[in-house]
């Protein structure tokens, strides 16, 4: 057996090298970040129809009873829309954080430091999101417009409108602009580039506002098929991801607009 010289640097060990490659250490983060959110949602909603249970999302089902302006029902709303932004989005969000890695290891600086950054950044931008949903959410339980366990809307012409007015931003140039910048990761990140912490803070700023523009509408959809349908859920991350990497044919906004509308009429 050779052994090394004295003084001679030891051979790094397996983990610092799977450490060094940054992309595959962000890679994992992601997919247990996403892991996990998903799992909550499932354990937390089955947890919520069996009244026998306590812990997770049981909380929600708990507090149907009281006032939607309490800070108990407020809470435990925001944790549930906040789990399912992140369940959602960090799935179409990761090609975005993991070419960020590459750039931040090409400009040689602190990438996973920075990534974190960057990540967290985009995250506050849905979370902002949820605390406006869990609010909306209240008002419209306090007003009897959505049922308290289902957190559906319980008449056909406020859903259909809703679809509408999804179909309709579906078409807007403001969509297609905030699209684009999604579906382009190189091109967003080669534009607005800026190393170091502030960089970071800025480029996560502006992918959650354009990711924010894309699926805002889409996300108030979850209160046609009920924000605790999981299968619902699960349509709505589907129809995000396919907007985003599906062949150009399969993600035309007219194509979706037109399902939307094909909906809303057949409800109303």
């Amino acid at each position: 057996m050779v052994r090394p010289e004295p003084g001679a640097a030891a051979p790094p060990l397996l983990i610092e090298r799977i450490l060094r490659r940054d992309t595959i250490v962000v890679g994992a983060c992601l997919l247990a970040a996403a892991t996990l959110a998903w799992g909550w949602l499932v354990f937390g909603m089955a947890a919520a129809a069996v009244p026998s249970q306590t812990g997770g999302m049981a909380a929600m089902a708990a507090t149907a009873a009281v006032d939607p302006w309490g800070p108990a029902y407020l809470g435990a709303a925001f944790a549930m829309w906040a789990l399912m932004m992140v369940a959602m989005m960090l799935p179409s969000a990761s090609p975005m954080i993991l070419l960020y890695t590459r750039f931040a290891v090409r400009s040689g600086g602190a990438a996973l430091a920075g990534t974190a950054v960057f990540a967290l950044t985009y995250a506050a931008i849905w979370l902002l999101f949820s605390a406006c949903a869990a609010l909306l959410q209240a008002g419209l339980v306090s007003a009897g417009i959505v049922s308290r366990m289902a957190l559906a809307l319980g008449d056909r012409r406020l859903e259909g409108a809703l679809l509408l007015l999804t179909g309709a931003w579906q078409l807007s140039p403001w969509k297609e602009a905030c699209l684009a910048a999604c579906r382009s990761p190189l091109s967003f990140l080669m534009r607005l580039w800026r190393p170091g912490v502030a960089g970071a803070v800025r480029l996560g700023l502006a992918h959650g506002t354009y990711c924010l523009g894309c699926c805002w509408a889409i996300m108030l959809l979850l209160f046609v098929g009920g924000v605790m349908n999981l299968a619902w859920i699960a349509g709505l991350a589907a129809l995000v991801l396919a907007e985003r990497f599906a062949p150009v044919s399969l993600r035309k906004a007219l194509a979706i607009a037109l399902l939307l509308a094909g909906a809303a009429v057949a409800l109303l």
